[in-house]
């Protein structure tokens, strides 16, 4: 099974169960510069349940587009947990979403904030609160795009099967 099938399992399930619990998915997105919402897009369906998503790719738009507060970014970075949380939170805001996904990290192939390639962070935004959590995903530039798309997909269709937070 290749990268984008496995990205697209993730996707259909995810587009299933928040179509089920008429329930709705922004993302934002740095390193991954759209692929995750593509990825979400591509679903027959997700029309249902994706509300949007934006693509900050620079810090500043971190900031002043989704609400990064600025002492989360002097103290934490970009590439950094609290940074993921916030822009989750901050997406759910802008699109009026039920969910939100960000994703932050380093693609490669060099290093960023001290952080080697393959380092992301996730945030996960929901109802019930907001969560971050970081993954080490190998493989060169694509793979680590893709790959932090598919563990972004995964995360939140555990959550939402109610497998963990």
């Amino acid at each position: 099974m290749t990268h984008a099938q496995e990205v697209s399992a993730g996707a259909i399930e995810v587009v299933r169960l928040l179509g089920a619990a008429d329930e709705t998915l922004a993302c934002a997105e740095s390193l991954t510069a759209g692929l995750l919402s593509a990825t979400v897009a591509s679903v027959p369906g997700a029309s249902a349940v994706l509300r949007g998503g934006i693509v900050a790719y620079a810090t500043e738009l971190k900031e002043s587009v989704l609400g990064v507060p600025r002492a989360v970014l002097a103290e934490h970075g970009a590439v950094s947990e609290e940074c993921a949380r916030a822009m989750a939170v901050g997406v759910v805001a802008v699109c009026r979403a039920s969910h939100g996904l960000a994703l932050t990290g380093v693609a490669g192939p060099a290093p960023q904030e001290g952080h080697q390639p393959g380092h992301v962070c996730i945030g996960l935004a929901a109802p019930a609160g907001a969560w971050a959590r970081t993954v080490h995903l190998p493989g060169d530039r694509p793979a680590v795009r893709i790959g932090a798309a598919e563990a972004a997909l995964a995360w939140l269709a555990a959550y939402l099967r109610g497998e963990e937070a």
